[in-house]
């Protein structure tokens, strides 16, 4: 890794599959394992981050995977995707920050702003005057995160990690326009 951050953010193409699937999983196993039960996790890693997921959704016309690297090396991903908002996402055309993480090495260099700002251009691209996502509600980086990006709170639906529902946040972004200042991270999809 460099440090004078050369990140290019890019749509995600088929050979990216399994690369993306592991920094997937383990960015997301370190974000909460430490938090949860471990079978649960393992259940959630197994059943989420495969590379033939991974790249089924590449290739899903329905949503843009954005990868952001540095020489190569994945520093995050971003996954933006039309579907059904929950109902106390009040926006019409709006679509889902469906995941966002960046790699803990990269925080607070601003990939994570330089990811928002690729999110928030995948929406627009989309027709979206609105951008929502859920975040776990024990995730105070990425909520303060989210709402530093012009997120606010409109909710709450249910997450299930392995066996274990538990409560996120809904967030949302309304009249999208380029993001143009937020410091880092991200939150969990």
């Amino acid at each position: 890794m460099r440090s004078d951050m050369p990140i290019v953010i890019r749509p995600a193409i088929p050979a990216d599959a399994e690369s993306l699937a592991a920094f997937a999983a383990r960015s997301f196993a370190e974000t909460y394992a430490d938090a949860n039960n471990a079978d649960d996790m393992a259940l959630h890693l197994a059943t989420t981050y495969s590379a033939r997921q991974q790249l089924s959704t590449i290739l899903d016309p329905a949503v843009d995977v954005l990868v952001a690297e540095d020489a190569g090396s994945l520093a995050g991903y971003a996954q933006v995707r039309s579907a059904n908002a929950p109902p106390c996402v009040d926006a019409e055309s709006a679509v889902e920050l469906w995941r966002f993480y960046v790699d803990r090495a990269w925080h607070g260099r601003g990939v994570a702003r330089a990811l928002m700002t690729a999110v928030t251009d995948a929406g627009l691209a989309r027709g979206a005057g609105a951008i929502w996502l859920s975040v776990w509600e024990q995730n105070e980086r990425a909520k303060a995160f989210y709402a530093r990006s012009g997120y606010r709170r409109v909710g709450t639906t249910a997450f299930v990690l392995g066996t274990d529902v538990q409560t996120d946040w809904v967030m949302v972004r309304e009249h999208v326009a380029p993001v143009t200042s937020a410091p880092t991270q991200g939150d969990r999809g």
